[in-house]
């Protein structure tokens, strides 16, 4: 429901995309102030594509993670090469995840005490840096499995540093009325990045096996020029004074309060859980029945287009529909994909169900990070976005262990009906969230804003 995006292998609600908590310097000497942007009485809002802060911070973004993405799909295939065993080269890969869920936390504290704008530039220089290791390395042929695994590591961290300031930054540019129209936007580019960065990715690693690592080295590049010319301040009044460990202790009191996150917590990693449970089953199967590699990776990428569809309309539809009820139809609608596919498992039923089910994710993403971006205070933007964050880390390593078990003890039938039943449990769930079916149209959403203690 929230966070980044949803991909083909993780179809599932995000993360939000929470905004920060206080702590950090001001970008200026005067205060800002911690609330959405709010445009002047009659004062018309100038339209995104002529917001210069939102265009360079989401190009920025944008160009980070198409680097970060097609860097990252090399790295198995360099590591096999180096190491010459598929093990060593999944622990690599693994390693990754690891250094995102060791940072988050951290990084949410992190972004609620220091400048935005500064944590943002260094990030990305560090990311430059640590990717340009490698490009050098396999130049000079002494790239090895541990450098590897090293700069996956950090490229991991930072991410994870980065989440929680991009969040922030961004309401601090955007007016609460167009944060709708702005994580639409958002979807649509990371949809993009999910279905090209492999793609892109295979195709410079087979003209020398360096340039995915050129293109993440000049993406992150591109990021520090794009940020280091925003003028507009990215922060709010800044009240944090304390102890680190007594403002996560806040973020988690904060966070734990609201019945909204409560119930968010819960769901989204269920959510995340089954679809991504689900995507590795539907591919293990593929394999074991002998199903041609090109037609596996169609099932990928077929879905991968259909989110990048609906990216595409997620902006009328977010602002014509509530987001609970974007919920139920959005997770109906991949529910009863799962019905078809339990009932008929063949290639070609999967390549097409999976294809509706995911249709409408981008938008309900859209709708509910854009209303938790609006509705969660300014000092608590860091600590909230992690915490909530959470949901799809805690997913990710336990899903591909859930669906392969399925498979291999009752068969994709058994395995598919046990997801549907899954879907059915969120879906009656969230029927029955009222902090969730009570959000209106992007039009109201300031009014539900939330207080923090200072």
């Amino acid at each position: 429901m929230t966070g980044e995006t949803t991909t083909a292998g993780s179809a599932g609600l995000e993360s939000p995309a929470v905004v920060n908590p206080g702590g950090a310097t001001p970008d200026r000497a005067t205060p800002e102030p911690v609330g959405p942007t709010t445009p002047d009485p009659g004062t018309p809002e100038p339209p995104l594509r002529r917001n210069t802060a939102y265009l360079l911070l989401t190009t920025g973004r944008f160009a980070q993670a198409i680097g970060a993405g097609v860097g990252t799909f090399a790295i198995p295939l360099l590591a096999f090469e180096v190491t010459g065993s598929v093990g060593q080269a999944g622990l690599i890969s693994g390693i990754g995840q690891a250094g995102a869920l060791l940072a988050t936390l951290p990084a949410g504290v992190v972004a609620d005490r220091v400048n935005r704008r500064a944590l943002l530039l260094i990030a990305a220089a560090t990311g430059t840096v640590l990717w340009a290791t490698v490009v050098a390395a396999g130049l000079v042929g002494t790239l090895g499995a541990w450098h590897l695994a090293a700069v996956l590591f950090g490229s991991s961290m930072v991410s994870a540093f980065v989440n929680p300031a991009s969040g922030g930054a961004l309401r601090a540019v955007v007016p609460a009325t167009q944060m709708a129209n702005a994580m639409a936007v958002n979807q649509g580019r990371m949809a993009a990045v999910a279905l090209f960065a492999g793609p892109v990715g295979g195709f410079l690693y087979g003209m020398a096996h360096v340039l995915p690592f050129v293109a993440s080295v000049l993406g992150h590049l591109i990021e520090v020029v794009a940020v280091s010319f925003v003028r507009k301040p990215l922060n709010g009044e800044r009240t944090l004074r304390s102890h680190p460990l007594a403002d996560l202790r806040e973020g988690l009191r904060f966070v734990g309060a609201v019945p909204l996150f409560r119930a968010v917590l819960v769901l989204i990693t269920l959510l995340n859980l089954t679809a991504i449970a689900l995507v590795v089953a539907v591919n293990l199967e593929l394999v074991r029945t002998g199903t041609d590699p090109r037609l596996i990776g169609l099932v990928d990428a077929c879905a991968g287009v259909s989110m990048l569809a609906g990216a595409i309309v997620a902006g009328p539809i977010v602002r014509r529909t509530r987001v609970g009820r974007l919920g139920l139809l959005a997770i109906g609608t991949l529910a009863a994909a799962l019905v078809v596919m339990a009932l008929a498992p063949s290639y070609w039923v999967f390549v097409s169900m999976l294809a509706v089910g995911v249709f409408l994710y981008p938008a309900l993403n859209a709708g509910f990070t854009g209303y938790l971006t609006v509705i969660v205070p300014d000092r608590m933007m860091g600590r909230a976005t992690s915490l909530l964050g959470l949901t799809g880390l805690i997913a990710a390593p336990a899903a591909p262990v859930l669906g392969s078990a399925l498979l291999e003890g009752w068969g994709i039938g058994v395995t598919l009906w046990v997801m549907v039943g899954a879907m059915v449990a969120v879906l009656v769930a969230l029927a029955c969230t009222r902090p969730l079916m009570r959000i209106g149209r992007p039009g109201t959403w300031a009014d539900d804003a939330l207080e923090s203690e200072g």
